[in-house]
């Protein structure tokens, strides 16, 4: 197996453009290796893909990466350490100072059962979207060289402020993209799904997330599905609000949280299809892909674009991405 290799820097401080990051698409017949520019051409007439709408926020504040914001105005949030290095453990009622004369208490892990996340209480009461978009910096991890505006972490399509780290398959959808799909017959739809921090180290499974999905969306999903063309979700995010708004493998509208975890015992109902970046195949996040893929073709496209003699494939954010359809 080759070694896996991080995108330090976005593409196009590498001398490409977002769309002109490496494609692997992998199907039952095999596994090939094309650019993201090439999407359209691996999609049918009449197939769906579905897109989260959802824009970044920049969520990392001195010490603090703000996860969400709940529905009695608390936040919850992530306690870093010193050197950016991981999650420090916070003590109940303790107090950080933040900028612009606004503090937060600490109160209990959220949700419960866990310690990294905890619900805090900001004083003077605050909105988080309108804080962070004056006092926050984008959220960056250690494996990523130098800062980047938040304009390097936003899909083209992001309308709806609201997640904690991008939502990051949906990087390499330029206008250039969107236009070719729709051109060929592909319909783009939308869902928004806000993501909280995903710096899980013990690889937690997913925590509950604020979605939506439209009227438009679910009806656009069902027509599909009755013609026999595949939903395609971009992203696990998108994949997550599809199938908590599925009942009996039928899309309704719907709006609220999510606490859905798909694997081996949920497996994906109505998404045939997924683009998704690449990561470390930890158990959390490929039991995700074997839900929509199933375990053979997702072991298999891994095995594939690790495999010697493959192209160099970069991992995270501002690397690569895989096209899975079964």
């Amino acid at each position: 197996m080759t070694l896996i290799r991080e995108a330090a820097v976005p593409p196009e401080a590498r001398g490409l453009s977002r769309d002109g990051v490496r494609l692997a698409v992998a199907t039952p017949s095999g596994t090939s290796h094309a650019v993201a520019r090439d999407l359209p051409s691996y999609l049918a007439p009449g197939d769906l893909l579905v897109v989260n709408t959802s824009a970044t926020l920049p969520s990392a504040l001195p010490g603090l990466h703000v996860s969400t914001s709940l529905d009695d105005g608390s936040w919850v949030v992530e306690l870093r350490r010193p050197d950016n290095r991981g999650p420090a453990m916070p003590v109940a009622g303790e107090v950080v100072p933040l900028p612009g004369g606004v503090c937060v208490r600490f109160v209990a892990p959220h949700p419960a059962g866990q310690t990294r996340l905890w619900r805090v209480v900001p004083s003077p009461p605050v909105d988080r979207v309108s804080y962070l978009e004056e006092w926050g910096r984008p959220i960056r991890y250690p494996y990523v060289d130098g800062d980047w505006p938040i304009g390097a972490l936003q899909n083209s399509y992001a309308t709806h402020p609201g997640s904690a780290e991008m939502p990051s398959a949906g990087r390499p959808l330029t206008d250039r993209v969107l236009v070719a799909l729709m051109a060929r017959g592909v319909v783009v739809a939308p869902v928004v799904l806000h993501t909280g921090v995903a710096s899980q180290e013990k690889h937690e499974p997913p925590q509950p997330e604020e979605y939506a999905v439209p009227a438009a969306t679910a009806r656009l999903v069902a027509s599909t599905r009755a013609a026999g063309r595949r939903v395609v979700a971009v992203g696990t995010t998108a994949v997550r609000a599809l199938e908590s708004a599925s009942a009996g493998g039928r899309v309704v509208p719907t709006a609220g949280w999510t606490s859905l975890v798909l694997g081996p015992d949920r497996p994906a109902t109505v998404v045939d299809g997924l683009l998704t970046g690449l990561h470390e195949p930890a158990a959390s996040h490929l039991q995700l892909l074997q839900a929509v893929a199933g375990p053979v073709l997702v072991e298999r496209a891994y095995a594939d674009v690790t495999a010697p003699g493959a192209p160099t494939y970069l991992w995270h954010e501002f690397g690569d991405v895989m096209l899975l359809l079964h």
